[in-house]
């Protein structure tokens, strides 16, 4: 063998051996088990894209003798059918319900899938209007980051929405309790399984990642849904985005920044202070930093939350 065909071996052998695993490879979904028969769905922290069919949140399930409780949808039908191939590799169980704790496309757009196998679609009834106001806009929105991805998908809200503000269900030997938050997004709402002292808390709890408060968001009741959640004592907590995690850290990630949000940047704001001057003193808030998306998010969540209370 010579020399330069030696070497030239050798460079591609380099090459490949350094060259990264396709990037654009499609997020598949998997499941890891919080405690006994009930599992989620850790959805990534970025953006919604083609590569996670917009399934950027967490999701969740109960493994019952009588089918599986499904807590939340995924924004499509192909996302849908990521999440009922993970469920899949759990249990061989049908999915007998899908419960929507909110009204963001990723928690209900994936809701005709499983009901054309079966599923019976269950929601507040304030969740069922809220997604009714804002299908068209969040298709739309949608096809954006999926484009031909989202084909096949058609927005379904559960056919008997829940009159009130809380529910309590029971499937297999076991129950959920369904409680109205209101706090991140017009709509939403949290699960408790008292059984397993676990709460999927659907976008009022963040970790790992920055709350985000949007025009449509409230601090004053998302602080007050969350201290409702604390009381409930659980165990163990399935954010809306980011790692399953104790009381402890939830608070430090997402409740201490509710009262961040309400005591200092709203107390600021009921004593009429310039809005530009707070949101440029408190811009750096060193105990929320370390958190995804803070440079991105931080002031605008800062001035929403002024504007709130100011209006007070």
């Amino acid at each position: 063998m010579n020399r330069p065909f030696l070497r030239g071996l050798l460079a591609t052998i380099v090459l490949v051996a350094v060259a990264p695993v396709d990037a654009h490879a499609e997020y598949q979904p998997k499941a890891e088990r919080v405690v006994d028969k009930v599992y989620t769905i850790v959805g990534p922290l970025g953006q919604r894209s083609k590569e996670n069919d917009g399934l950027n949140a967490n999701f969740g399930f109960v493994v019952t003798p009588k089918g599986v409780i499904l807590i939340d949808s995924g924004a499509s039908r192909l996302g849908a059918e990521k999440i009922e191939r993970a469920i899949r590799a759990v249990t061989d169980q049908p999915v007998r319900w899908v419960v929507n704790t909110g009204s963001q496309d990723h928690r209900w757009l994936g809701n005709e899938h499983f009901a054309s196998r079966g599923a019976e679609v269950i929601a507040l009834r304030r969740t069922v209007a809220t997604q009714t106001e804002n299908a068209a806009r969040q298709m739309q929105g949608l096809e954006r980051f999926l484009g031909e991805r989202l084909a096949g998908t058609r927005p379904l809200s559960a056919g008997k929405p829940i009159d009130g503000d809380a529910a309590t269900l029971e499937l297999g030997g076991e129950t959920l309790r369904l409680h109205y938050t209101d706090a991140h997004f017009p709509g939403d709402a949290m699960i408790h399984l008292p059984k397993h002292a676990v709460v999927f808390t659907g976008d009022l709890v963040y970790i790992d990642r920055i709350l985000g408060v949007m025009p449509e968001s409230s601090i004053a009741k998302g602080r007050q849904a969350f201290r409702a959640m604390a009381a409930l004592a659980p165990a163990h907590i399935v954010p809306g985005h980011g790692r399953v995690c104790d009381l402890a850290r939830a608070t430090r990630d997402t409740g201490d920044y509710y009262d961040f949000l309400a005591d200092t940047i709203g107390a600021a704001a009921k004593e009429m202070e310039s809005m530009d001057e707070v949101l440029t003193r408190y811009a750096d808030a060193p105990a929320f930093r370390h958190l995804e998306n803070f440079d991105n998010l931080h002031r605008a969540n800062m001035n929403r939350a002024f504007t709130e209370f100011e209006a007070q």
